[in-house]
Order: C-alpha cells, then sequence, then structure tokens
C-alpha cells in the first residue's frame, strides 16, 4: 500500500509538537520527541527515543533508528541561537544514536541527501554538506563544515576535520586520520591518512571502469601516475594535465585538485610513496 494512503501512526508515549508536520504513512515509535519546526516526509520511520527538534526538514522513507538526535544546538562556540537548519532528503537510513546538527548561523544549513546510511554513532557537525548514497560506517566523527560527494564510503571509528571535503567515489579506510581533502576515485587509509591509489571496486561499481571501453579507467590511472608517480610537483602535474583533452570523469579529478590547492583551502591528503 503506497504511503499516501497509510495513516499517521504515533506512539502514545510520543511527545509530538503541534506545530510539527508529519505527512502520510510516517510513523513515530515511543518516547520520541519531535519538535514544532520539525517536517517529516510521506512513509518515514521514526523510531523509539529518537529527539528531532530545531528547524529541520526530512524528506520521504526516512528510517530514523532508536535514540538518533537531528537538529539540536551546534557544537559550536559561535552560535549565538540563531534558527538556523538541517535538510534530509529522501530514502535515508539513520542508525542509532546518530547525530546531526543544524548550522551555526542564521541562513545556514546542514544538509544530507538522499539514500544514504549513516551507521550507529555517527555525528554529523554543523554546516556539513553530504551528497547521495555515501556509507558513514560505525564511530565516525564529521567535524564542522565538511563536504562529502556522492557515493564516498566512510570506514568506521575516525575523525574527519573541519573545512575538508572528501571527492565521489572515495574509500576511506577505518580508524584513518583526515585532516585534508580526498580526492575523488581515491583509497585513503592510515594515521595520519595517505593516498593509496584508485578506488577500483568503487569505479566497477560505479559503471565509470567499463565506461568508453574501459579508456576512462586508463585515462584515470594515467592521470593519477602524472599526479602522483611523477617527478612532478602537484601544481606542474596539473598544468601538464590541462594541456590534455579530459573526459568528464579526469576533469573532475583535476578541478577537485585545483580547488583544494587554492587559497583558505586544506589542501589535499599526500599519496604514500612506494
Amino acid at each position: 500500500m503506497a504511503a499516501s494512503t497509510l495513516a499517521t501512526q504515533i506512539h502514545p508515549t510520543a511527545l509530538v509538537d503541534p506545530g510539527a508536520c508529519l505527512a502520510a504513512g510516517v510513523s513515530v515509535g515511543p518516547f520520541a520527541v519531535i519538535g514544532p519546526q520539525v517536517s517529516i516526509g510521506a512513509g518515514s520511520r521514526i523510531g523509539p527515543h529518537v529527539v528531532i527538534d530545531g528547524q529541520v526538514t526530512i524528506g520521504s522513507d526516512n528510517h530514523i533508528f532508536p535514540g538518533a538526535c537531528i537538529g539540536l544546538e551546534p557544537q559550536d562556540l559561535k552560535y549565538a541561537g540563531d534558527n538556523t537548519e538541517v535538510v534530509i532528503g529522501d530514502g535515508n537510513r539513520i542508525r542509532e544514536y546518530v547525530t546531526i546538527n543544524r548550522a551555526t548561523a542564521s541562513g545556514e544549513r546542514t544538509v544530507l541527501g538522499n539514500h544514504n546510511l549513516l551507521m550507529a554513532y555517527s555525528h554529523i557537525g554543523h554546516n556539513c554538506r553530504l551528497g547521495n548514497r555515501i556509507v558513514i560506517a560505525n564511530g565516525v566523527a564529521v567535524a564542522g563544515h565538511v563536504d562529502i560527494d556522492d557515493r564516498a564510503v566512510i570506514g568506521g571509528v575516525l575523525g574527519i576535520h573541519q573545512f575538508v571535503h572528501i571527492g565521489s567515489l572515495a574509500m576511506v579506510g577505518g580508524m584513518s586520520r583526515i585532516d585534508r581533502d580526498v580526492p575523488p576515485y581515491a583509497i585513503v587509509e592510515g594515521h595520519p591518512g595517505r593516498l593509496r591509489g584508485l578506488n577500483l571496486i568503487g569505479l566497477r561499481r560505479s559503471g565509470l571502469a567499463d565506461a568508453d571501453n574501459g579508456t576512462v579507467l586508463k585515462e584515470l590511472q594515467l592521470l593519477w601516475k602524472l599526479i602522483y608517480r611523477s617527478e612532478y610537483s602537484l601544481s606542474q602535474a596539473l598544468e601538464q594535465a590541462r594541456q590534455q583533452q579530459l573526459s568528464a570523469a579526469a576533469e573532475k579529478l583535476v578541478a577537485f585538485l585545483e580547488s583544494s590547492c587554492s587559497a583558505g583551502r586544506r589542501g589535499p591528503l599526500p599519496a604514500q610513496r612506494p
């Protein structure tokens, strides 16, 4: 039966403010608390003891597991009480005791896209922006102002420094230290974190490895050797890359690194030398 034809179900022990907006088919479990500025889309399931407060917009078909806390004040000493937001898309799985803080200053948002899996005890700090189909494993602490692009996979029990950018299809190994940007398609591991090579499994699963009869993968492999295995400095390697006709996938990698090296950025993680 479609969610739009189902009644909203609120457990008698749940505290749902009359100002909250719950669409058809939303279920709210025992002892959950939902504040007056919360909007939850059709078919979403809110588990026991979940707290959702502040200005929070949640899309459809999300499953939020017991004990998660979403939209509470940011853990930021600059926070002055502004009415900031959390915006969550559709089809996400937010597991036990995940925390997602709202943004710091007026007009700002913390954003989670669609079809992501946030495993138990992970934390998404203020002003983070996460894309789609990301997997974040247990016990990951994501500091404020972090961007994570589509289909990245973040291993468990690690910290990501504030203002870091993690590119699409990146794979970050568990218990790594991530204090600088992680390029698209890269595998990162270690303490401190170091680039280990291309995420070949992720590229195959995404279809990029087979695109144009494998020429995209070959281009990325040659580009990786130019940037990380040649005698050129990073800036020189990027200049060399710009002299080539780049596919969309290669352009994404080069543009990411150029942005990461720009003023005010943390810069990319270095590669592990063979």
